[in-house]
């Protein structure tokens, strides 16, 4: 049987990482969401789950949740037809 070798360091698993890597969706209020309106024109925003954005249809902009931090800014935004 081999020891482990000392020039390996042991690095612990990353928080909010699974085995494969990827961060896990964290959870999005649903209050919160429901609070938040585009800030072009104030018009109620829909949430994609599958792109994690909110969908501002009066707009026609699309806005990024980042690890669970909605981003409001129209630099930000994704441009939708």
């Amino acid at each position: 049987m081999t020891a482990p070798s000392d020039d390996a360091p042991d690095v612990p698993p990353q928080p909010g990482r699974t085995s494969r890597g990827v961060s896990p969706r964290p959870p999005i209020d649903r209050h919160m969401l429901e609070a938040l309106v585009c800030p072009v024109t104030q018009a109620r925003l829909s949430y994609d789950s599958e792109r994690q954005e909110l969908v501002s249809r009066a707009a026609h902009l699309a806005f990024p949740i980042r690890n669970g931090i909605p981003i409001m800014l129209v630099d930000e935004a994704r441009e939708i037809d």
